[in-house]
């Protein structure tokens, strides 16, 4: 008897694309790959966000999987969600990979249904030990000593340039702190309902007449016309 799957991803023919199972670690994966939770009272699953376009959600359902079977996990994917890696119209290959997992990470912000949601895809970035600002400016310290090493003039002055970029990130980071913070306490405004915003029409349109009123104004006096000049008449 064949061995069951940990996690089950797959498209509904409503065209969701949900996913299935797994434990802590997995949910893990599937928020990192770009899926949102689902909650009923009693069950929840997970999935990808809307209007994403169907090419992109195979993309990133199949990098999904990809991630959930590195570290061991028993995946079935939908054999319709099943591509290459993630790619763009300037790296048809796939090879940059750690670029395309920012732009995901910027497609689930983009399809953020909540502030909360939203703020957690933002510590991704902004977290102060392990966000993408402080290892990047990790990266271009590592890029100053590297160049550094050749010794020469270039290499100092582009040191010199790598230096200024991590400690601008740096500083991007610490001005940010607390950006998470106050994402997660935005709301959104509540629409209003028909009703109050026939009230809010009349109240703020400008006056005007009712139905079947007539405008009541004075009559002008009608203009005499000044008397025809006669022509002189000769004999």
């Amino acid at each position: 008897m064949p061995t069951p799957p940990d996690v089950v991803i797959t498209r509904h023919p409503t065209g969701n694309v949900t996913a299935e199972g797994g434990d802590e670690l997995a949910t893990t994966l599937l928020k990192r790959a770009g899926f949102v939770i689902e909650t009923t009272p009693r069950s929840f699953w997970y999935r990808l966000p809307w209007d994403m376009g169907e090419a992109r959600e195979n993309q990133m359902a199949s990098h999904a999987a990809r991630m959930l079977t590195a570290v061991g996990y028993r995946v079935d994917l939908g054999p319709d969600l099943h591509v290459g890696p993630l790619t763009t119209p300037s790296d048809p290959q796939g090879k940059h990979i750690h670029g395309h997992q920012v732009l995901r990470l910027t497609d689930e912000l983009n399809g953020a249904e909540a502030y909360d949601t939203a703020a957690d895809l933002a510590e991704h970035v902004l977290d102060p030990h392990d966000g993408v600002l402080v290892r990047l400016s990790e990266f271009f310290e590592a890029a100053a000593e590297q160049a550094k090493a050749s010794d020469t003039d270039a290499g100092w002055d582009l040191s010199y340039a790598f230096a200024e970029a991590a400690a601008t990130l740096t500083a991007l980071g610490e001005d940010l702190h607390d950006a998470t913070d106050q994402l997660r306490a935005l709301t959104r405004p509540t629409k209003p309902s028909w009703q109050a915003r026939v009230a809010n029409y009349y109240a703020t349109a400008p006056a005007t007449q009712r139905a079947g009123a007539s405008a009541i104004t004075p009559e002008a006096p009608a203009a005499t016309p000044p008397p025809a000049s006669r022509p002189n008449r000769t004999r």
